[in-house]
């Protein structure tokens, strides 16, 4: 690219201001798409990831007979020919590292969500209430806000005390940010003291996850499910995410003998739900949802493309006889070319240019719900390919113009 290209390019584009800007548009929706479509799966596959985060990386969750992963939300679900219940006998073989070694957390989770909550005239029922381990906010990723967790001591004295999720405590005490510590509320007509608040977690997409109180397991058994029950599931910590699949065959293994059973029948009358697995599947979907969004952008830079060839064909014609003229004295094929060639190059670079600027606007507002994350990746690649773009579509009606014999150029009318 010299000066005099670049400068008799400037000047064709000026003189055909609006062609310019139109051809300049197709090149900025298509970069803008690629950009913004992109960032859009990356939003969505970030607020996925973070969603599955915060239950633990390392989790797993066992459902006995009847359960199944919405058990994972405090719920039993589905039916199945027999019924077999996680017991404590589970729970201290779980919690054996001689059975199960790649195990380092384990609490057992007990469900009543038949129980209505009162506390100076405010009433409300909870998604979540739960009875555990002091264990369980390690394994889940459950963090405290203020006050804190039930402990031990707790558990052994199976002390009537709650920790509340920011939903609950909203719908109790009138705001999220108000402070319970120390407040007796009424759980079902029994009077449990708040010790601590828990950091919000926000959705998981299916349900509220601050929309929770838990509770000792002994107190659970005490004055709302009774020992007899069994748990609902059993929620377990893998020492790492690499481990989590040995720790699943594990758990499988423990239950089965616990109960009696083969491997087969463990793996049908139990199910082992995998934080890790789900993070790895969800990452699969995700990158192949982020393609597809990036591909579907792509298609309109193409036809960008097409618009900058179809623009400077038009501008060959026009200018044929200034091609000629131009050849008469003395320009060369490699001169004729690179004008043109310089002309299309520089609508799109300009176009791209504008595109990344719209796209990374774009990227600060949510779309349907989705907070875009731009990747650096999808700018430098958006703005190459319409460079590229620029270069491949110009060149055959540069080369055209090039091949114009100047004798046949000047008759042109």
């Amino acid at each position: 690219m010299n000066a005099q290209n670049l400068r008799i390019a400037l000047q064709g584009m000026a003189a055909n201001r609006l062609r310019s800007a139109l051809t300049m548009l197709g090149i900025l929706i298509g970069v803008g798409s690629v950009i913004l479509l992109v960032a859009v799966g990356n939003g969505s596959a970030q607020a996925v990831q973070k969603s599955l985060d915060s239950l633990g990386t390392n989790s797993l969750t066992v459902f006995g007979g009847g359960g199944g992963p919405l058990g994972i939300l405090g719920r039993r679900t589905g039916t199945q020919s027999r019924q077999v219940n996680l017991t404590q006998k589970d729970v201290t073989s779980l919690s054996n590292k001689a059975n199960a070694p790649d195990v380092v957390a384990v609490s057992p989770v007990d469900s009543d969500n038949s129980v209505s909550v009162s506390y100076r005239g405010s009433t409300y029922s909870p998604s979540s209430f739960v009875g555990v381990y002091p264990s369980y906010a390690a394994i889940t990723n459950h963090q405290v806000k203020i006050g804190r967790f039930i402990d031990q001591a707790d558990l052994i004295n199976h002390a009537k005390v709650v920790d509340l999720g920011t939903t609950a405590v909203k719908d109790l005490f009138g705001s999220s940010s108000a402070d319970p510590i120390g407040s007796d509320v009424n759980f079902g007509g029994t009077t449990l003291r708040v010790v601590g608040v828990l950091r919000s977690k926000g959705t998981n997409g299916i349900q509220d996850q601050d929309d929770i109180a838990i509770i000792p397991t002994s107190t659970m058994q005490d004055h709302y499910t009774g020992a007899a029950s069994g748990f609902s599931q059993i929620v377990v910590e893998a020492a790492s995410a690499d481990a989590s699949s040995a720790a699943q065959s594990e758990v499988q293994s423990v239950l089965a003998s616990d109960h009696g059973l083969t491997t087969t029948q463990a793996s049908s009358d139990f199910s082992v739900l995998s934080q890790s697995a789900l993070l790895a599947t969800s990452s699969s979907s995700s990158h192949t949802f982020t393609v597809l969004l990036g591909a579907v952008a792509a298609i309109s830079l193409l036809v960008g493309g097409i618009g900058v060839m179809n623009i400077m064909l038009v501008t060959v014609t026009e200018r044929t006889r200034e091609i000629g003229i131009r050849k008469a004295i003395g320009a060369r094929r490699s001169d004729i070319l690179g004008q043109f060639l310089v002309e299309a190059v520089l609508l799109s670079v300009l176009g791209g240019l504008f595109g990344v600027g719209a796209g990374i606007i774009g990227s600060h507002f949510r779309i349907v719900g989705v907070q875009p994350v731009v990747a650096p990746y999808s700018v430098f690649l958006a703005f190459g390919v319409a460079l590229l773009t620029g270069l491949f579509f110009g060149i055959y009606p540069a080369n055209r113009a090039a091949s114009l014999r100047p004798i046949e150029a000047l008759r042109y009318e």
